[in-house]
């Protein structure tokens, strides 16, 4: 469409020159008939922008008012891509105490740095002599087993347990590294 509208005003402006050059004004005025299409065809344009905008904006006010009502989804016409505000989100429901816990659980912390575990002091005395493969994530200050869940898919380095305190990592609150080696070290002892 923009592409008609370009071309009409450069013939209106080709038309007016020859108007200005052959001293007719007849030109002039075919000149200003071709820019009235040409501004029309503009008008019409955006009009019909506005109405293919406008029930997507009446959409996005206000989801939550019919949430309950509007059991419908919009499908995305042919050539559309979902949007991500089309996409159904998951409510995630909290684990903790669902099923009468008397010990709240606290939920794995995800970003961030975890905190530190408060290790036994009998463990580190363990864990420091070992050279148990642990891992650690750059820029953050703490060392996990390699099955810890805030890793997820974070790149690791592996350390020796005892490189790794001496470097001066923690040990991660999370996955508790001391304690679960210090108990397969006296298992295995």
């Amino acid at each position: 469409m923009l592409y008609i509208v370009l071309v009409l005003v450069l013939a209106a402006l080709g038309l007016l020159v020859a108007a200005l050059i052959t001293a007719n004004s007849l030109w002039a005025w075919i000149s200003i008939g071709v820019s009235v299409v040409a501004g029309l065809l503009l008008l019409f344009d955006l009009l019909r922008r506005r109405k293919k905008r406008a029930p997507v904006e009446e959409e996005a006010e206000d989801p939550a008012e019919d949430a309950s009502e509007n059991a419908e989804t919009v499908e995305p016409a042919e050539g559309e891509e979902k949007k991500p505000e089309d996409v159904e989100q998951t409510v995630l429901m909290p684990a903790a105490g669902e099923l009468g816990d008397e010990e709240e659980v606290p939920e794995p912390q995800r970003t961030g740095d975890p905190g530190e575990e408060e290790s036994d002091p009998e463990d580190v005395a363990v864990v420091s002599e070992l050279e148990t493969e642990v891992v650690v994530v750059d820029e953050y200050p703490r060392y996990h087993v390699t099955s810890c869940e805030w890793l997820e898919t974070r790149d690791t380095i592996p350390l020796g347990i005892g490189e790794a305190r001496q470097l001066g990592f923690t040990p991660c609150a999370l996955c508790t590294p001391d304690a679960e080696i210090a108990g397969q070290h006296r298992q295995k002892a």
